[in-house]
């Protein structure tokens, strides 16, 4: 699977870390950056990757930032894009299955000393179950064509 990752000066570090890790997992990873600890807008980062998702350039991304949040909110104003942020593993594989979340969004600041691998592994590994869900998903894409009033 080819990944888009970006992060901003609070996520530096787990970035380098997923970067890896996703390396070891068999992936094709784009670090789209930060790669120095000077502060940056998360924004510029969330459209670096959500743009290569919407574009089908690759077929997921990966945002880190202080809590995840700021990453959601600007990877999801681009077309096509599903971005949540995830806490631990239940939220990871339940974003997947039912919401085919395509860009993960993690918080550096607020994942402690948790397994964020394993967490990204389960949401890597898990497949949309389609069904219902997947009526709701396209009610979602429908969202993105209305205009707004």
């Amino acid at each position: 699977m080819r990944i888009a990752i970006g992060s901003d000066h609070r996520g530096i570090q787990l970035k380098a870390k997923l970067s890896t890790a996703l390396h070891e997992m068999g992936h094709e990873v784009a670090d789209v950056g930060t790669h120095e600890s000077t502060s940056v807008d998360y924004p510029d980062i969330a459209a670096m990757v959500a743009g290569q998702v919407s574009s089908n350039d690759v077929d997921r991304g990966v945002l880190i930032c202080g809590t995840g949040i700021g990453m959601a909110i600007s990877a999801n104003k681009f077309s096509g894009v599903r971005a949540t942020p995830c806490h631990d593993d239940f939220e990871a594989e339940m974003c997947r299955r039912h919401n085919n979340v395509n860009v993960l969004c993690l918080g550096a600041d607020v994942l402690g000393n948790r397994n964020v691998e394993q967490l990204v592994r389960i949401w890597l590994e898990t497949d949309f179950e389609g069904g219902r869900h997947a009526r709701r998903v396209d009610k979602i894409a429908d969202l993105e064509d209305e205009p707004c009033s």
